[in-house]
Formats: C-alpha cells, structure tokens, sequence
C-alpha cells in the first residue's frame, strides 16, 4: 500500500499487526491483554461442547487446547514476558478449566488435578515450549537470513533511565539454562524438540 505525499500518519501507543498487539513500550502487557479477551470470546462460543457431560474430560481438553489455547498464545513466541503477564495468562486458564470441570474456586481442588482430569499442560509451560521453538528454528537459519540478523540486533542510542526493560532474548536464555539447553543442542532439529517435549 502507498501512502501519499503529504499524508498524515496517527501516532499511537500501540497497534494490530498480523494478530499481535505491538506496543510502543516494548512489552507484551497489550498482548497479552488482547490474546487473552480473545480466549475468552472463543471459549465462551465453545462452551456448549466444552462442558457438555456427554463429552469426556479428555475430549473437552482436546477441544480447549485446539481453538482456545491456540487463540491466546497466537504470537506469544515473541513475547518478551513477566512474571505478571503468566500469572494473568494462569488465572484465565484456570477459570476456564474449572467451568470445564464443574468446579468452582471454593472448592479448592489442586489445579494440577483439575489440569489432570483434561490432560492439558499448564499454560506457562507450554508458552515456553512455544518460545523455545521459535528459538530453535532460528538458530537453524543460515547467518545471513534477516530474520537471525534481527534477533541479535543491538539498538544503538541512549537508553532510559530506571531498570531495563525485560527482553525476549533474556527470557529465553533464562529458560535454556534452567533446562540445560544450550544453542549447540538447536543445531539438530530432533534432538532439540524431544528435550523441549521433555520438559514438564
């Protein structure tokens, strides 16, 4: 699309592309605001078969993980995330699958039994498996694709005063060494997804 001479452009804070919400801040805050309110509309469109008792619990699970956590982890391998961005992600799933259950908060049933009963993993795991991938199929790239020559970009310029903001490299470093990865172990494609599907 060409824009016009002259043409005035809106300056905005934060803005759609390709399904994720990019944020001026460089954080996932707006994303995962967004991914999670679009959760929440694809399982309420599901829920007739989501909690229908002639549906088994591990059926419902599948059901869940194909169109809802899919929907809000939609872009989420680039996220540069917080402990608050999981932990708002965790609330949401675990509402969801209580109703699914048919239990409720004040019955305090263990979420890993509830998880359990669906066979779905918890979501922050399977966020990182989700970043973990994305990392390793870059690492794949040859030296020169765009794509590899960006994830080790270094912005140039001053930086802003306070604490840095958390980066999506420094998230996934952190994650490689709690589970021993390293990005010698990417260079073989079966060998890095079997230690990423190892991780419970």
């Amino acid at each position: 699309m060409e824009i016009a001479a002259g043409a005035k452009l809106e300056l905005v804070d934060k803005a759609c592309y390709l399904g994720d919400m990019l944020s001026v801040d460089g954080d996932a805050d707006a994303a995962v605001e967004v991914r999670i309110r679009i959760g929440w509309n694809k399982f309420r469109q599901l829920v007739p078969l989501l909690t229908n008792k002639d549906v088994s619990f591990i059926m419902s699970g599948r059901f869940y993980s194909s169109y809802v956590l899919s929907s809000m982890l939609h872009g989420s391998e680039t996220w540069p995330v917080r402990k608050e961005n999981v932990v708002a992600l965790q609330r949401a799933e675990m509402r969801m699958v209580r109703w699914m259950c048919g239990v409720k908060l004040k019955d305090r049933l263990p979420s890993k039994e509830l998880r359990e009963r669906l066979v779905i993993d918890d979501i922050a795991l399977v966020l990182q498996q989700y970043m973990l991938l994305w990392y390793g199929h870059v690492l794949q790239k040859e030296d020169d694709d765009w794509v590899k020559k960006c994830m080790e970009y270094e912005v140039e310029g001053p930086r802003p005063r306070g604490r840095p903001k958390r980066t999506w490299r420094e998230v996934v470093r952190e994650d490689c060494q709690a589970r021993k990865m390293n990005k010698e172990d990417a260079i073989d494609r079966c060998k890095w997804r079997k230690m990423i599907k190892d991780v419970r």
